[in-house]
C-alpha cells in the first residue's frame, strides 16, 4: 500500500555532514506526521526529529541532536528530509524514516516505516 524510500547515509568524520531524504508513496490520502528514529547496535530505536503537517509545520527534536540536525518536508510534501551538521560518533545508528499515513478523509492514519539507511561517523 505504501512505500518508504529512504537515502543519503553513508560513512563520515566526525564534525562532518550528511542529509538523508525519505520518500513515501501509494495509497496516501494525507501524511500527518514524518520523521526520522535511530537504532544504534545494542540499542532501543529513538525519535531523532518529527515534523507535522498542520500548522506550518511544527517540528520536534531529540535533545541530542538540537541545533545540530534540521528536519524538513519537500515541496510535494510526500518527502523528508534531516540535514545532519557537526555529526559526532554517537551519531552512528541505522536512521529509520517514519510517517503516520491516512489512506481516507474518514479514517484513521497508520504508522509506516523505511527499510532504515546506516549512518557511521567515525572519530
Amino acid at each position: 500500500q505504501v512505500q518508504m524510500v529512504e537515502s543519503g547515509g553513508g560513512l563520515v568524520q566526525a564534525g562532518g555532514s550528511l542529509r538523508l531524504s525519505c520518500a513515501a508513496s501509494g495509497n496516501i490520502f494525507r501524511i500527518n506526521v514524518m520523521g526520522w528514529y535511530r537504532q544504534a547496535p545494542g540499542k532501543q530505536r529513538e525519535l531523532v526529529a518529527s515534523i507535522t503537517s498542520l500548522g506550518g509545520g511544527s517540528t520536534n527534536y531529540a535533545g541530542s541532536v538540537k541545533g545540530r540536525f534540521t528536519i524538513s518536508r519537500g515541496n510535494a510534501k510526500n518527502t523528508v528530509y534531516l540535514q545532519m551538521n557537526s555529526l559526532k560518533p554517537e551519531d552512528t545508528a541505522v536512521y529509520f524514516c517514519n510517517a503516520h499515513i491516512a489512506h481516507n478523509e474518514l479514517g484513521s492514519s497508520y504508522r509506516y516505516w523505511g527499510q532504515g539507511t546506516q549512518v557511521t561517523v567515525s572519530s
